[in-house]
């Protein structure tokens, strides 16, 4: 028998955005009922994974400006961000600095005891406000122990939210299983918002945590809220081979240098001003254009790689500035970056894309919205600079956090029907716990990784991103729907495959929309159609679910100042 619990707005994920979701609603009304649902411990989200800095303009009278933050991150986006959302997001970051500071976040210091700032790709300014490379696990470490100051937040841990509930076009609540247990819950609510981060497994080779599947993008898919911009998938330069563990982009802003086997700083050909600090696309495609030609290293597997060398910046400022990159190092590499370069390559990093929400994070369904990585507002369009991830979650999850607890405080209407809880339980537990597949999901998700892997990475054809959509098509009709643990408490099998269903419908919005964009723009590379088409496809891509697959349909990118021109790093 399903479990019914009920709150006034729910949340689901417990990263960045979304603790600072529910402690902007719970400063709007102390009697709210707030409950945030997360899949794992929530200071286990991936937020805690981000290293090098969250951007904001703090010293005006330095040289910075909000004009500058707007116009590298337009910049940065190749011409497809909504500028007013950027503009938006630019003015409302540094309060979030300063609020984080009260809260107790250890900013890095200068000298004269102000917060501390560093350069990072794409910028004008150095920006990125840091602390040491540690940025994500104090910015949640603080956001979370200031969760614990409000008692009307309910934490729900290990909790796998399965399915969104809505009637007559506005939200009513959510379905989860309780890991611990694996009671099928019901929860009602009158608000809630989506903060479930990004898509990144569907590579192998990726930054992400395993638990960084996109359920939360999916279920909004599923009830009808498309995705927008699924093919604008972010690598990351400085993946550390073999394990694709980050390397902070504050690496190469505190100094560190990328060699080939020649010993050349190639950045120099592709962008001789910003070299290592052109946007994230610039020097990843540089990196992928170096292996191809052979001027890469090979490691004992055959695995391809580059130098970073930070052994350029000092023994001591390594260890001050960079203690966890060495730490990782260390520890998964077994190399010192005090003496030796670390081998790297690009690395799937970020989803640019997510669901479809307006400049309020608001999405098509009355009562949900969404932010941080899950949601697409856009400032991000086709390549986000840097830094500016963190600080998206911040104002996104403050601005959701509050407009969603005006709602609830507002609506007195709605409740979840007894008809689709019955059939999303029905789904769960006799299609999929009692299911007797023949496919292994997890040579499935194998399958699928190794397709994106090879097919839509860094650089991308129409024929492989044809033939990766003909696989995910064929592996979504497999019979892989099915889960051989018959335990009900903590029962991974399970969860694996709904997240593996999940994948395969995010990979497909993925694929079509990157196979239908026949031009060259930001992080989507196309070899076939090499350069920027803005007379064509200066739009946002739209995914919808329908029962024939994906279907796409196109919005207008809002420009207010700047005008697409060409960029040069």
């Amino acid at each position: 028998m399903t479990e019914r619990l009920t709150q006034d707005l729910v949340i689901i994920g417990s990263g960045i955005a979304g603790l600072r979701a529910a402690i902007e609603a719970s400063r709007v009304s102390p009697t709210l009922r707030i409950g945030v649902v997360t899949k794992v411990q929530a200071m286990r989200s991936h937020s805690v994974s981000a290293e090098g800095g969250t951007a904001a303009v703090l010293y005006p009278e330095l040289g910075d400006s909000f004009e500058s933050h707007i116009f590298d991150t337009v910049k940065g986006s190749d011409y497809l961000a909504d500028q007013d959302a950027v503009e938006r997001f630019v003015r409302a970051m540094p309060s979030e600095i300063y609020q984080l500071d009260h809260w107790g976040l250890p900013w890095s210091r200068r000298v004269d005891g102000r917060i501390a700032q560093r350069d990072f790709g794409g910028y004008s300014y150095p920006r990125a406000t840091f602390a040491e490379d540690k940025v994500g696990f104090h910015e949640m470490q603080t956001l979370y122990d200031t969760c614990t100051r409000f008692p009307n937040i309910t934490f729900y841990q290990e909790w796998f939210v399965t399915s969104l509930l809505v009637e007559q076009g506005k939200f009513c609540g959510i379905t989860a299983i309780e890991m611990k247990t694996g009671a099928f819950v019901a929860i009602a609510a009158k608000a809630g918002i989506i903060a479930t981060g990004g898509a990144g497994r569907l590579f192998s080779f990726a930054t992400y945590g395993y638990s960084s599947t996109p359920d939360g993008m999916t279920m909004a898919l599923k009830a009808g809220v498309p995705l927008k911009d699924m093919e604008f998938f972010q690598f990351h330069p400085t993946g550390l081979v073999p394990s694709g563990i980050l390397i902070t982009e504050g690496a190469r802003a505190e100094g560190g240098i990328l060699l080939n086997r020649d010993g050349e700083r190639f950045m120099k050909r592709y962008a001789p001003a910003k070299l290592e600090l052109a946007s994230r696309d610039v020097v990843s495609r540089a990196m992928m254009t170096e292996i191809e030609a052979n001027r890469g290293f090979v490691d004992e597997k055959g695995r391809p790689y580059l130098n970073l060398d930070l052994t350029v910046i000092g023994a001591e400022k390594i260890k001050e500035r960079l203690g966890g990159i060495r730490e990782i190092s260390m520890k998964f590499r077994g190399i010192d970056p005090v003496e030796k370069p670390l081998p790297v390559k690009p690395v799937c990093h970020y989803t640019m894309g997510g669901i479809d929400v307006d400049i309020d994070g608001a999405t098509s369904i009355g009562g949900l919205w969404a932010a941080g990585e899950a949601a697409c507002v856009s400032i991000n369009g086709a390549n986000r600079l840097g830094a500016n991830s963190t600080a998206e979650c911040l104002v996104w999850g403050k601005i959701t956090g509050e407009a969603a607890a005006r709602h609830a405080l507002d609506r007195t209407d709605g409740s979840p029907s007894d008809e689709q809880i019955s059939r999303e339980e029905k789904h769960i537990f006799d299609e999929v716990f009692h299911g007797k597949g023949g496919t292994n999901p997890y040579q499935v998700r194998d399958e699928l990784q190794s397709t994106m892997d090879k097919n839509a990475f860094v650089f991308r054809t129409g024929e492989r991103l044809a033939e990766a959509v003909r696989v995910v098509r064929r592996l979504k009709s497999e019979d892989f729907l099915h889960c051989d643990d018959s335990s009900r408490r903590y029962n991974t099998n399970l969860t694996n495959v709904l997240e593996v269903e999940s994948m395969l419908l995010a990979a497909e919005a993925f694929l079509v929309g990157a196979l239908a964009r026949t031009e060259s723009r930001g992080a989507h590379a196309r070899r076939d159609f090499p350069n920027r088409d803005d007379a064509n496809w200066l739009k946002h891509t739209l995914a919808f679910n329908t029962p024939d697959g994906v279907k796409l349909g196109y919005s207008p990118v809002k420009i207010t100042r700047y005008q697409p021109a060409e960029r040069t790093y």
